[in-house]
């Protein structure tokens, strides 16, 4: 697949790229996905939740009701969870999410996903480029003149670039990143992947 280059303006130049179609026009693999995008969900969650039980509660032993007479079980302390203000029972512990995910598995899923973003034409090529000052406008510019003002757009660069970052981290539905850092579940969370010409070079590098 090949496409023509644009510029931060908007405008189409000269150039054009080939996507190779070992990365960018494979079969997908859905499940591949599924669990790449689970385990960067499942890493994300904190697991500090945590509830107290019947031997955490601080709570009186005293004898509430007599024992025996009342037509009902014996209840010898305030703690039981079947008391209001009781502890709770099998509650929440703080624990881990995260789970092992082999290499390959993870580079087939990107390969999928970018697969599918090629055959919905949601890929764009843009020529390498930087921002002299950290500034909103800026990127918000460039976002209009692609047309992509309103929507969720990811752009991936060869390596990183404070200024590009700073001037797009104040726009809420765009994410900046590298081909390095690149995940799955970004791809498929954006409606346009914006690549620039050097991080084409980078992604098939990376997944080859």
């Amino acid at each position: 697949m090949e496409l023509t280059v644009v510029n931060i303006s908007g405008k189409k130049t000269s150039k054009k790229v080939a996507l190779k179609d070992d990365i960018f026009g494979i079969e997908p693999n859905d499940h591949a996905i599924y669990l790449d995008c689970k385990q960067h969900l499942a890493n994300r969650r904190q697991g500090t939740h945590k509830t107290k039980e019947k031997a955490e509660v601080a709570r009186t032993t005293k004898k509430a009701i007599r024992q025996k007479g009342t037509g009902g079980a014996r209840r010898g302390s305030m703690k039981s969870p079947l008391v209001k203000g009781g502890g709770r029972v099998f509650g929440p512990r703080p624990r881990d999410y995260s789970f092992k995910l082999n290499k390959k598995v993870k580079q087939l899923a990107r390969k999928s996903a970018l697969t599918y973003k090629a055959k919905e034409e949601g890929i764009t090529i843009l020529e390498d480029f930087s921002f002299e000052t950290p500034k909103t406008k800026n990127y918000a510019d460039l976002l209009k003149n692609l047309n992509l003002g309103d929507k969720k757009t990811i752009l991936i660069l060869a390596e990183s670039n404070k200024n590009v970052y700073l001037s797009a981290r104040n726009l809420g539905k765009t994410l900046v990143t590298t081909a390095s850092e690149l995940t799955t579940y970004d791809v498929l969370n954006a409606s346009n992947v914006l690549m620039t010409e050097g991080s084409v070079k980078e992604i098939e590098k990376l997944l080859n």
